[in-house]
């Protein structure tokens, strides 16, 4: 059978009004056939366009265009976050290993697909390159699959092969993916770094996600012996850790002898080292994030970041009051699956300020402020001031820990308005 590309004007055609998409996440978000749905909104009526973090530029979310589409974000990137104050975007918070079955539930039903792969090979097998997540049971699941084959994509092994025949059309189109690149952690990035690498035991498998605090801990690592990787994401940062064989994953329990992932973002080195290394490992969300899967690991250690944090442990991470800012991802799958691991630690890491100097350890959340990890599921918080193991601790216990890795300049401000918040509400 003999297949033909058409032109990315021809593909996007398939797109109906009232109908729901969704597109592939993060780097492998497919730029051109975007461009070409977003040229459309002159015809195009309330169509839903639905998403992880999308890397790029989304022209869909134009607010001008809210007419025509509306943007559907199950992890809000910065690229869309305007939407939601606009009113052409909503959040649906899902914890990222069940995002697909909303999609093979038929809770959310899906119209058409966008997906970009990789060339097919000789028999024809294209690969979903550096995302899977939940763009597999999205195949599966959506009445149209439209994919751009882009030469750039790299081959990556694992779950995201499928084969040309599981396409309803496609375009050809090169371009590089984008391309995440970071600066130097700080000076508190790289305490941070040093209290969370002291954490670590050799033999851990770890869970990170992007960013300067995850690179920071990368680098204080590579004195460590038989690390592992089993994460919805990695970046650059392990690429060297792989090289001087600190990161060889054999005491993972899942795939051991490769490292795991969902997604990776980072740069066009990163892109480069996974395409058609058999040592990377690419599957669905639904088992890598799979708390039965991850606990198996012993020594799993879960890294993960908050934007505030109660003296009694509650986990803000995805909203800054009301105001919806990220989403939960796969934080609490992670959590969850390493305190259930043997020997395995779940953290917390985060300044205890931010960058305008307001403390992140505060007596009491903001007003309308979502919790992603409950208190009874934290385990250690790390700032660039030390490390509380909350663990088995009381209320009170808990404030003094946290209270001793706060910032000085807020320590006492911080511990009047606990004592004041304890004494009207947990004493009587």
């Amino acid at each position: 059978m003999k297949y033909q590309s058409i032109s990315a004007k021809e593909a996007v055609k398939v797109v109906k009004n009232n109908d729901r998409v969704y597109i592939h996440a993060a780097a492998a978000a497919p730029q051109e056939l975007m461009r070409a749905l977003a040229n459309r909104h002159d015809e195009l009526r309330n169509v839903e366009v639905c998403h992880l973090h999308v890397e790029g530029e989304a022209p869909y979310a134009n607010p001008e265009y809210i007419d025509s589409f509306h943007v559907n974000s199950f992890f809000i990137g910065k690229n869309v976050r305007h939407t939601l104050a606009a009113g052409n975007g909503s959040y649906t918070p899902v914890f990222l290993s069940e995002l697909p079955l909303l999609f093979k539930r038929g809770i959310l039903p899906l119209d058409v697909a966008f997906i970009q792969v990789s060339p097919p090979d000789k028999h024809g097998y294209c690969s979903l390159g550096v995302s899977v997540e939940a763009t597999l049971a999205a195949i599966e699941n959506a009445k149209h699959v439209v994919a751009q084959i882009n030469p750039k994509m790299p081959r990556v092994h694992g779950d995201g092969i499928i084969h040309v025949s599981e396409l309803d059309s496609f375009i050809e189109h090169e371009e590089e993916l984008p391309e995440i690149l970071l600066g130097e952690p700080s000076s508190v990035e790289n305490k941070i770094g040093e209290h969370v690498a002291g954490l670590i035991e050799d033999g851990s498998t770890l869970q990170m996600g992007i960013g300067n605090i995850p690179n920071a801990v990368l680098s204080k690592l590579f004195n460590h012996k038989g690390l592992g990787i089993h994460s919805e994401m990695f970046s650059d940062g392990v690429i060297d850790l792989i090289l001087k064989d600190v990161v060889n994953c054999n005491a993972t329990a899942i795939n051991p002898g490769r490292a795991l992932a969902t997604f990776l973002m980072g740069s066009k080195r990163l892109y480069d080292y996974v395409d058609d290394n058999p040592f990377i490992e690419m599957s669905s969300s639904d088992i890598v994030n799979d708390v039965a899967n991850i606990s198996q690991n012993k020594k799993m250690v879960a890294i993960n970041s908050a934007i505030e944090i109660d003296l009694t442990g509650q986990v803000c991470a995805d909203s800054i009051g009301a105001r919806m800012y990220s989403g939960v991802g796969g934080q609490m799958d992670f959590i969850r699956g390493a305190s259930l691991s043997e020997g395995g630690k779940a953290i917390i890491a985060l300044p205890s300020t931010t960058k305008k100097g307001i403390s992140r350890l505060v007596p009491f959340l903001k007003q309308g402020a979502g919790i992603v990890t409950t208190r009874a599921h934290v385990h250690y918080v790390v700032t660039e001031y030390g490390v509380a193991n909350l663990y088995g601790k009381t209320i009170e216990q808990r404030a003094k820990a946290l209270l001793e890795i706060a910032h000085p300049d807020h320590r006492e401000e911080i511990e009047r308005a606990n004592h004041e918040f304890l004494s009207k509400s947990y004493f009587q």
